[in-house]
């Protein structure tokens, strides 16, 4: 028998805009910090178009772990590292009592009228950001095939939660876990991403049943780095949205292969690098790492340690110069592969009866002070991506991952707010239609997945 989603809960928006929160949320609150006042925002999320905030909600370590959570210390990883890489660039420590810092996120969504896509991010590298590694190790001590499964019921504690407090209503749907096929569920299975997909299938339908056996009116998913299109058919049967990250790469692709950015140590191209991307005193990437009481939070995350050297001292210049130099190679087979991915992706969900939400994207993973994305050829790719969000009826898409209050393309207030109305409403009469036609997406074959 063919399953059959459970439906959006009646109220919702009828597109989903998305800003992109992850952890950060909670990691982000000390002073100065973008998160530290919440209310601030939610305020200049709705001012920039936005309803909908996705989140790592921290299940496990709420609902799985064991842990007293009333007095949870946050803070850097330690000393200068990883303080130019997005996402990591904690500044401040910070101490909070989780449960009610979530019960307060939700309360201001509902005072600000914004809905919640609930995740973890607690398998690929939320820990890594807490004083001690207790929530690490607790993480690590499920066994692989029962994590799915775990973080089933730690969500839908969290729904109980949100239930007892008038709060559920704030929540969009449920992910069990931020791209399944790139962290430590995989533990254990195969290594190359598509392998992985099909591998996961069975331990993520187990965890969505167990799901929905509790909340059966709660849609609940999972999602996957890039767009798996050579294994679309190892996509859990019984999701209620479909939830992809197009991560284009293209040029981007070229400069991390080219020195090296995420292999081993040993061919991580070093005196390349030095010579075309990092400032004058970088030190050798063997010397830069965390000092030997941190280093497990290094096991904590999954970014390769030549990707975090090179963000922490890449000349930003010379890196985004790299790019637009480059560029025009690939300019054409990055705006194909968008719109077949995403072609892909809506065929499948339309297939299953299911919506597509694309809950991060675009080009990738730049460092913190690039401005690639929001520049002139980035932002075009923003535009036509939610162009193409809405023509292939997605219920939700994002501006760009980085269009959160922790990166700097924050800032840009007018092209968020461009690109939102691009998908939500109706293209602006100053946008050129004709950049934002479909391509002829017959030219080019499905490639595997890229994630972010």
């Amino acid at each position: 028998m063919t399953y059959r989603g459970v439906p959006a809960r009646e109220g919702l928006p009828e597109r989903l805009t998305i800003t992109l929160w992850d952890f950060s949320w909670y990691v982000r609150t000390g002073p100065g910090e973008p998160f530290a006042d919440l209310d601030v925002a939610f305020a200049q999320a709705v001012d920039r178009g936005y309803n909908t905030i996705r989140i790592c909600a921290m299940p496990f370590l709420l609902f799985g772990s064991g842990l007293d959570t009333r007095a949870l210390r946050l803070g850097p990883l330690g000393g200068a590292y990883a303080q130019r890489v997005r996402w990591y660039d904690v500044a401040a420590e910070t101490t909070i009592d989780a449960r009610e810092h979530l019960l307060e996120l939700f309360r201001a969504a509902k005072r600000y009228d914004c809905y919640v896509i609930t995740s973890s991010w607690e398998y690929q590298q939320s820990p890594a950001f807490a004083a001690g590694s207790d929530w690490y190790r607790a993480l690590a001590a499920v066994a692989p095939e029962d994590r799915a499964e775990a973080l089933a019921r730690a969500h839908a504690d969290l729904v109980d939660l949100l239930e007892a407090e008038d709060l559920a209503d704030r929540i969009a749907f449920v992910e069990l876990h931020n791209e399944v096929q790139v962290g430590h569920l995989t533990e254990g299975l195969p290594l190359d991403r598509d392998a992985a997909v099909l591998a996961l299938r069975p331990r993520l339908e187990r965890g969505i049943d167990v799901f929905h056996e509790r909340h059966p009116d709660v849609p609940v998913t999972v999602n996957y780095a890039g767009v798996p299109v050579a294994s679309m058919r190892g996509i859990p049967e019984n999701v209620d949205v479909l939830v992809v990250h197009p991560y284009v790469y293209g040029v981007l692709d070229e400069l991390i292969a080219a020195y090296g950015m995420r292999g081993p140590v040993e061919e991580f191209g070093q005196e390349k690098a030095r010579r075309d991307l990092l400032l004058p005193d970088a030190p050798d990437l063997t010397d830069w790492t965390l000092p030997p009481e941190h280093r497990w939070r290094l096991d904590a995350m999954i970014i390769c340690k030549p990707e975090i050297y090179v963000h922490d001292w890449v000349d930003t210049q010379a890196f985004d110069r790299w790019l637009y130099e480059h560029y025009g190679e690939h300019r054409i087979a990055m705006e194909l592969k968008l719109c077949l991915w995403l072609d892909v992706a809506a065929d499948w969900a339309a297939e299953h009866g299911v919506p597509l939400v694309l809950g991060e994207g675009w080009i990738g993973y730049t460092p913190l002070e690039s401005t690639f994305e929001e520049g002139p050829v980035g932002a075009q790719l923003c535009r036509r991506a939610m162009a193409e969000s809405r023509r292939v009826g997605a219920w939700g898409s994002i501006v760009c991952s980085n269009a959160a209050p922790h990166h700097p393309m924050w800032a840009d207030i007018e092209l968020q707010r461009e690109c939102n109305a691009l998908f939500a409403v109706r293209a602006p009469a100053h946008i050129d239609e004709r950049r934002d036609r479909p391509v002829r997406r017959h030219l080019i074959a499905p490639t595997t997945a890229q994630g972010g």
